[in-house]
């Protein structure tokens, strides 16, 4: 079954989130595949233990420096939904040839930046020693694939916007297959180690990018893309900025409270680091399949709102939230069992690092459906159009609880402990699901006064 704007806004509501979810579910899954083909290969045909380090080191810097722009196509993703609702079809056209053209700048913007500035940036985590020099090869040349990855990721959100996440899922599974295949070439016949891992990982990225603009082309409907109409549109740039930058904001302020507890991982040193990058790692396969309930939230509340079909929100909510606590507590209790036999896939030469990522797996993937959950009502809030308040009580409840909890429980010598720093994830993730699901409710109730007001006046 064809999922589109039709369905998003009529028909059997848990019935559509689940075919349009599971095709972003698989689409992320392989994004992912990019960097855990980076860990495996390097792990076990590259340097070892040591370059599994060097390339989990860069995640949490990374992460942080890209996910603002990240937000903008967040933002263009909302904004076309809303449009697609309402059926504004010159609004489409002007939204699609204003958001990639944006793609394009913030990509080159992303590759000076990183070039420029990866060893800063890595000195200031306190990233040892002996993995500084391979982790900042890794990131130079990782951040040169930047615009590839922006077009692809905003290409990707217009699409999903208007129920094609099919697409998305073919171009990454070509690009994935690319990146492991120059992955085995780079590292095992020219023994180039981390810089191959990047090369192929920039690559492939630029090759996603070129099939989603091939197929925005090739739409015949009022998201075709054109090169000659190519035109970045005051209005409708605004609008992506207006969703986007509250987004990217909080991914990046997000992203900062993972560099702090990255860089606490780093004082106890590159054994841990192994530890942790290879149980993160395993960890993302779990984030990536329950995020993906965030964009299919957000892009359900987009369309149904565009539409005015406001009493079907809460429903979509509901469905969301307990489908995204099945898929997070399934993968996460598989996770937990299968410790040993996943973390060895990552690390063949360190039994203490396997400890070490057992150790973050039994605090983090067990409760992981919570943060999904949090996710849920982020993608809800975005959808029906508040667009800073998600921001702010994210920042406040996770980024600054965990500031917060770094600098005074674990900072203290009685806490400073790996299970102390871990244990801050899910407390972080249970206060802000909270504060969201009031705020949720609050502007929900609002917007079904609105629609009984209007039928009454109508």
């Amino acid at each position: 079954m064809k999922i589109d704007s039709a369905a998003m806004t009529r028909g059997p509501i848990l019935k559509n989130i689940w075919l349009y979810t599971v095709p972003i579910i698989l689409t992320g899954v392989l994004q992912l595949l990019f960097n855990a083909a980076d860990l495996i290969v390097v792990g076990r045909a590259g340097g070892g233990s040591i370059s599994v380090a060097a390339v989990g080191a860069t995640g949490a810097i990374t992460n942080l420096i890209v996910n603002l722009f990240i937000g903008l196509s967040v933002g263009a993703g909302v904004c076309v939904a809303r449009a697609a609702g309402a059926n504004d079809r010159e609004r489409l056209r002007r939204l699609v040839h204003t958001a990639i053209p944006a793609a394009a700048i913030s990509g080159i913007f992303l590759t000076v930046v990183g070039v420029a500035e990866a060893e800063n940036f890595l000195l200031m985590m306190d990233t040892p020693e002996d993995v500084i020099d391979l982790s900042t090869q890794y990131m130079r040349i990782y951040f040169c694939g930047m615009t590839g990855s922006m077009i692809y990721n905003f290409g990707a959100a217009i699409l999903r916007a208007v129920g094609d996440t099919k697409s998305p899922l073919y171009y990454l599974t070509a690009a994935g297959v690319l990146n492991v295949i120059l992955n085995l070439i780079f590292v095992v016949a020219f023994k180039l180690d981390v810089a191959g891992v990047a090369i192929a990982t920039s690559v492939s990225q630029a090759v996603s990018a070129v099939l989603i603009v091939i197929t925005l082309i090739h739409r015949t409907d009022y998201i075709k893309f054109s090169f000659k109409q190519m035109h970045i549109y005051k209005n409708e740039l605004f609008q992506i900025i207006r969703f986007g930058v509250p987004a990217g904001i909080q991914g990046s302020l997000f992203s900062i409270s993972n560099v702090l507890i990255q860089s606490s991982v780093n004082s106890f040193g590159s054994v841990v680091m192994s530890g942790n990058a290879a149980s993160s790692n395993i960890e993302g396969f779990i984030y990536t399949s329950m995020n993906a309930f965030n964009q299919t939230s957000m892009n359900f509340a987009g369309q149904n709102h565009g539409a005015k079909q406001y009493r079907r929100i809460g429903k979509i909510a509901l469905a969301c939230v307990l489908s995204v606590t099945l898929v997070g507590a399934v993968l996460g209790v598989s996770a937990y069992l299968a410790d040993d036999l996943l973390l060895n896939i990552y690390i063949t030469d360190s039994l203490e690092a396997i400890a070490y990522g057992k150790l973050r797996l039994k605090y983090i993937s067990l409760t992981y459906y919570l943060c999904g959950m949090l996710d849920v009502m982020t993608g809800m809030l975005r959808g029906i159009g508040a667009s800073l308040m998600p921001m702010i009580i994210t920042v406040a409840g996770v980024c600054g609880f965990r500031i917060l909890w770094v600098l005074t429980v674990f900072g203290s010598a009685q806490y400073h402990t790996l299970d102390c720093l871990y244990l801050s994830y899910p407390i972080s993730w249970i206060i802000t699901f909270v504060v969201e699901l009031i705020a949720f409710i609050i502007l929900n109730s609002r917007l079904k006064k609105k629609d009984a007001a209007e039928e009454k006046a109508g």
